[in-house]
């Protein structure tokens, strides 16, 4: 089965290709929060640095990790009828 058949299939895959396709967008949005945060928690305690660091790489991990298994779960469900 070519990608691109199942792509086109329509309304029988469509729900995982959205579902990936919103996972992968909610981890950028994730990341970025995490990030601006960092940031912000930086610019008022540069003295932390290293701490405030190390929780925001764990932390945008954890989010990494769960969207991946989001993306695949979306593009499982587009090759399972």
């Amino acid at each position: 089965m070519e990608l691109l058949t199942v792509l086109l299939d329509g309304t029988a895959n469509a729900g995982g290709a959205i579902g990936a396709g919103l996972a992968a967008i909610g981890a950028g949005i994730g990341i970025g929060q995490i990030g601006k945060g960092a940031v912000e928690a930086i610019a008022r305690q540069p003295e932390a640095v290293n701490d405030i660091r190390a929780n925001m790489i764990l932390t945008a991990a954890f989010v990494e990790g769960v969207a991946l298994f989001a993306v695949i779960a979306g593009i499982l469900a587009m090759f399972i009828k």
